[in-house]
């Protein structure tokens, strides 16, 4: 009790700095920026002017991993095994190649860049899947720092904004038509909503088809959490034996993301009908909540002068590959016989 008491400042800061982030998004005239992205950027505010005291360490530290991986099991009541049966091979077709494309070409680039593995994975997997939400899920796994997760999201936000004025300007200039944008928007576009404004910025049609192809794209974050934490594992064991010089024996129930096992759970549940429609929706909205807290705790916890130290190349390395998944989506479709 007296552990749960010290965790209390922390978290009712992080909780307030989401609800003022939830407000200033309400604000906004246009649905440009999510309110995580916002109070990660409040928190990072209030750190660089106000360092946090001891009595909120406790709490910053624990809404920053464990409620983080609690909103992404909640996400899982949001999400349906079924879209994947409504959206049809066609979006499967395009994520399997931009997924390729973000963690094969950004396997390259980060290495050109001279990049960590972990920051230059988190932003591919921002790219790749689903903004926040999957560099959320993936940092536990492969135990990545607040200021990389912190310069992650931004690079991944940058970009957005970008698309959001580009796509119906490129979509129109190409004559695309409503599901064949959709699709493009869907699976290039990042954090989810982005792809809503992105999407519905061209007609109704293309955005609900690419939020349904978004909310398919966020599945993915289950195998890539899962591959990830396996080479978190076998990275660390190789860094023990050499510098112990003898093997290591790893604990596989240690390792195992058992709050993705939660995540797919969840998501079964609400796959058979367990969950109401109301109540799938106040789950979502709760995971919202809890995220957007968390990212506000890691924003506290993140330097500027630390993100600085890592310098431009994190954000060149989210260009390439924001670039390339556009360019390849669009490719795709096209031999697809969609463009």
């Amino acid at each position: 009790m007296k552990k749960l008491h010290s965790y209390m400042p922390g978290f009712a800061l992080s909780l307030f700095i989401a609800m003022f982030a939830k407000w200033i998004e309400s604000l906004l005239p246009i649905h440009l920026v999510g309110a995580s992205v916002i109070a990660l950027f409040v928190g990072m505010v209030i750190n660089h002017f106000f360092k946090s005291s001891e009595k909120l360490e406790a709490g910053l530290k624990f809404t920053s991993k464990k409620i983080l991986k609690l909103s992404i099991i909640l996400l899982g009541a949001s999400l349906s095994i079924g879209t994947i049966l409504t959206i049809g091979r066609l979006s499967l077709t395009v994520m399997l190649f931009t997924l390729l494309t973000c963690f094969g070409g950004g396997y390259f680039v980060g290495k050109l860049l001279g990049l960590d593995w972990k920051l230059s994975n988190m932003i591919s997997a921002g790219t790749g899947i689903c903004g926040g939400s999957a560099i959320a899920a993936m940092a536990p796994v492969i135990e990545a720092e607040d200021k990389d997760i912190a310069y992650a999201i931004s690079a991944t936000f940058l970009f957005d904004m970008v698309m959001i004025v580009l796509f119906p300007i490129m979509g129109r200039a190409m004559g695309l038509s409503d599901i064949a944008y959709g699709l493009w928007a869907g699976t290039a576009v990042n954090d989810t909503s982005s792809v809503v404004a992105a999407g519905y910025a061209f007609s109704e049609a293309a955005g609900d088809f690419a939020t349904m192809v978004k909310l398919t794209r966020t599945l993915s974050i289950i195998p890539t959490v899962m591959i990830f934490s396996l080479i978190n594992a076998r990275l660390k064991a190789k860094k023990s034996i050499e510098a112990d010089q003898k093997q290591v024996k790893v604990n596989i129930t240690s390792l195992f993301p058992w709050f993705i096992l939660a995540f797919v759970g969840m998501s079964v549940l609400n796959s058979v009908g367990f969950f109401s429609a109301s109540l799938s929706s106040g789950l979502k909205d709760i995971s919202k909540v809890l995220m957007t807290s968390s990212l506000a705790a890691i924003g506290m916890n993140t330097d500027f002068g630390e993100m600085k130290k890592s310098g431009i190349n994190p954000m060149i390395h989210g260009f390439i590959i924001s670039a390339l998944v556009v360019i390849v989506a669009i490719v795709v479709e096209y031999f697809m016989g969609l463009v």
